[in-house]
């Protein structure tokens, strides 16, 4: 544990050792590994998190590059969980980081463990999957974060934190909330989300990247194999919204900072 305790000693020197203690036995899962969730990932890990799920079906598109954390030129058409494992490692080679190229849905919802975890984070796109998500770890016991929508977005002052039902400006936040209205259940309990109440309009224009690197089923250029790529989400939204890394980031380290307050505070 040399390397490590010389990777962590800033860390260590601003939480002490007892706090160093907790945040390296927390047992973290983290849905999505996109723009917020990819972030959040990396800040737990270089922050002394050590046993670490991350979850995602997507491969790395062209137009991930832009915000994600593991996408570049190099990782493109890389399945996204393990290019940021890898990344990872190279962080802090003593982590667990366990990558799963997996989709989380009502199919394949029984296949986590998620009462094994003790912080569960949520960074998935559907809403009917979220759904799913906050509902199966709002039952456990352990601590919950959610991201909203972080696309159609460019003023990092506006990102904000609050309980799920207070979140205010928020489409995804509301179309969740009616969702539950109207299956006529709540979450078993409260818990917090990043959000921020800017709404933009895209300006540009709404197709493929159209190169040979697009990874879309939809493509006209490149390998658009969705059985073989696990194709990137875009190629089956109805709409696509523009998004940028700094709002993105800024998402993904709030929750991982909700983490490791949470950890500190035990």
């Amino acid at each position: 544990m040399g390397i490590e305790k010389g990777i962590l000693r800033r860390t260590q020197l601003l939480l002490g050792d007892t706090a160093m203690d907790r945040i390296g036995q927390a047992r973290v899962i983290i849905f999505g590994v996109g723009g917020v969730g990819s972030w959040c990932a990396e800040s737990l890990v270089r922050s002394g998190v050590r046993h670490l799920t991350i979850v995602d079906s997507d491969r790395v598109c062209i137009t991930n590059i832009n915000r994600q954390l593991m996408a570049t030129v190099e990782t493109v058409g890389q399945v996204k969980v393990a290019a940021l494992r890898a990344r990872l490692l190279t962080i802090n080679p003593t982590a667990e980081i366990e990558a799963r190229q997996e989709i989380f849905s009502e199919e394949t919802a029984d296949r986590f463990d998620l009462g094994s975890y003790d912080y569960i984070i949520d960074a998935i796109d559907s809403l009917k999957d979220k759904v799913l998500l906050i509902e199966m770890a709002c039952r456990t016991e352990a601590c919950f974060f959610s991201s909203m929508g972080a696309a159609l977005k460019m003023d990092p002052t506006r990102v904000r934190v609050a309980e799920f039902w207070r979140v205010e400006g928020c489409p995804l936040a509301r179309a969740l909330r009616h969702r539950f209205k109207r299956l006529k259940r709540r979450p078993a309990r409260k818990f917090l989300c990043v959000y921020s109440d800017e709404l933009l309009e895209n300006k540009g224009h709404n197709a493929t990247c159209g190169t040979e690197h697009c990874m879309c089923p939809k493509a006209k250029q490149g390998p658009g194999d969705a059985a073989l790529l696990n194709h990137e989400w875009c190629s089956s939204k109805a709409q696509i919204n523009g998004s940028m890394m700094h709002i993105t980031a800024i998402f993904g380290l709030t929750i991982a900072g909700l983490v490791l307050q949470d950890l500190v505070r035990e």
